[in-house]
């Protein structure tokens, strides 16, 4: 018996190392034991049976609509480049969407593969572009940095030996998929994951980078987490921040970040 732990710990430890991978912005390790096409197909799925429940309200032909899918776009197209650049593009199978859903709720969130949704509760806070810029930059160097991707493989990693093997050896039983499902909570929305305080952090370095590039003034993210700080301050709820750093770490990070983000500014 005791050999028999023994090998499976080893077999552990293999599966561990070799599922090692680098967030493309960022550079953190993390462990990664599934492929990201497969958790990105489950996340197109739930996006668009998100988009077609009777619940979900699209708001089309308005300005802050066309506002959300021009920044978006704006956002992708220079991940893409930035991407690109590094000869890493290939890892990023996305399929972009963004969309602005009517929603008091103060929201917004990126599922992996680039499905984008913003609620309509968080534009008084973003007012500009460079605003919901911050906000969309942040969510989807979520989706960049793959988090959920290391959330999901976390979860099958502490399921034990038995489930790594078959995610290692590529078998059809979809075990990860288990994984997934614990991971968001079985029928609830895939975008709305919550991160650890480090993934939110780490999303913060990574989204000012990626707005920067995107031609949108790193500056305005400070100015935007002040509105949400003097928000909360005044008893109003912002859910977006619910489970994120504190208000003054948050800023704090991001003005200490703000002159490696301006290395990538291009107005």
């Amino acid at each position: 018996m005791k050999r028999l732990f023994n090998y499976a710990a080893v077999l552990l430890l293999g599966a561990v190392v070799a599922g090692c991978a680098t967030s493309a912005i960022t550079g953190r390790k993390y462990l990664k034991l599934v492929d990201s096409s497969a958790i990105n197909d489950q996340a197109a799925l739930a996006y668009k049976e998100f988009l077609s429940n009777s619940s979900t309200k699209v708001v089309t032909g308005t300005a802050n609509a066309t506002a959300v899918k021009r920044v978006g776009n704006d956002i992708a197209a220079a991940t893409m480049r930035f991407l690109k650049e590094r000869g890493i593009a290939d890892r990023y199978n996305f399929n972009w969407e963004f969309n602005l859903i009517q929603n008091d709720e103060v929201n917004a969130w990126c599922m992996p593969g680039g499905k984008v949704a913003v609620f309509t509760g968080i534009l008084p806070f973003t007012g500009t572009d460079a605003g919901l810029a911050t906000v969309m930059g942040h969510e989807i160097a979520h989706a960049i940095e793959e988090h959920s991707v290391a959330q999901v493989s976390n979860k099958i990693a502490a399921q034990g030996i038995g489930q790594i093997i078959g995610v290692a050896s590529a078998t059809t039983d979809n075990k990860w998929l288990d994984a997934l499902n614990l991971t968001y909570g079985i029928g609830a929305p895939i975008g709305m994951l919550k991160f650890s305080r480090d993934d939110e952090l780490a999303a913060d370095k990574a989204g000012l980078i990626i707005m920067a590039m995107a031609g949108y003034d790193p500056n305005q993210a400070v100015k935007f987490w002040e509105r949400m700080a003097s928000a909360k301050s005044g008893n109003q709820p912002a859910e977006w921040t619910s489970t994120h750093p504190s208000d003054a770490r948050r800023i704090t990070q991001l003005q200490s970040l703000i002159p490696e983000a301006m290395k990538y500014y291009k107005k």
